[in-house]
């Protein structure tokens, strides 16, 4: 199943075309998009009923109409140094446990816009994004698939001057600029995946392909960071995980490479969809 924020209403998403959901259930769904996780499994039961072809329209093709698909999560983690040879190139052994910090959920955007460039270094992260379906506390890793809502595109996009400043460094503030959580475009449940352990995932600079990866190489794959998350805080319906980035990223470059003014960023994930991103020193209204 794909769902999507399509101007902000909740819309089930299949090759025939969209379908409003709150139109559709009579008002048994709300149109706010957050507001579906908190009832998934309903959810799930009613899309998987209710006919394909029931009051769908045309598909929405112009991204920038989508929005993420948790818009307002409560709790948004993200996972540092999940993949070997973005350790190595951050100057790091393969942690032991997962280096965990967060993305303010202010900001979250979708998966198409300009995003403003603050002062400093702006670097790109292509990441797998889980969003959480259910309410979970002391998960067993063998259990965590079955807590996931579905699975989108996501870009941990940091500022490097930020983050690395003394005395600690600050990875929350200088990753939760406006803009700096682009997600989407849409929201892909596990079981649409063959093997949802093992995706491809990369991004492009103005068309010149800086990263390359695959999730099969996470340190600690979804499941696995679904338990040792719950072993410590509560995951609530909607909530928001960024998994880590491969390789490539700007700071790990000889030379350093940073985003610019004008620069388009793209990037995807097999199965699920592709984000496009320009990069501005102000936005416009």
């Amino acid at each position: 199943m794909r769902i999507a924020n399509v101007t902000g209403r909740l819309t089930l998403r299949r090759d025939c075309g969209d379908t409003d959901v709150e139109r559709a259930s009579g008002g048994r769904f709300a149109a706010d998009p957050q507001a579906v996780f908190e009832r998934w499994d309903e959810f799930r039961a009613w899309a998987d009923a209710e006919p394909a072809d029931a009051e769908a329209t045309p598909a929405v093709t112009d991204l920038d109409a989508l929005g993420p698909p948790s818009p307002r999560p409560r709790q948004v983690f993200a996972i540092g140094l999940n993949y070997r040879a973005h350790a190595a190139e951050s100057g790091h052994a393969v942690p032991q446990e997962p280096p965990t910090f967060t993305k303010y959920p202010s900001s979250l955007t979708g998966p198409s816009g300009d995003i403003a460039l603050p002062d400093g270094r702006v670097d790109w992260e292509v990441e797998l994004v889980v969003v959480i379906g259910r309410r979970a506390h002391r998960v067993a890793a063998e259990d965590g698939w079955s807590y996931v809502a579905g699975l989108t595109v996501g870009q941990d996009i940091s500022e490097r001057v930020r983050q690395l400043a003394g005395p600690v460094p600050q990875f929350s503030l200088a990753k939760s600029f406006p803009g700096f959580g682009p997600t989407g475009p849409e929201l892909v449940t596990p079981d649409e995946f063959a093997h949802p352990d093992d995706l491809t995932l990369g991004c492009s600079v103005n068309d010149e392909v800086v990263q390359v990866g695959s999730t099969a190489d996470l340190i600690f794959p979804v499941p696995e960071l679904i338990a040792r998350l719950s072993a410590v805080v509560t995951l609530y319906p909607g909530d928001v995980v960024f998994t880590g980035t491969p390789a490539g990223v700007g700071l790990g470059r000889t030379p350093q490479r940073f985003l610019n003014d004008g620069d388009e960023l793209k990037t995807y994930i097999e199965g699920i969809g592709v984000m496009r991103h320009r990069f501005v020193t102000s936005t416009s209204d």
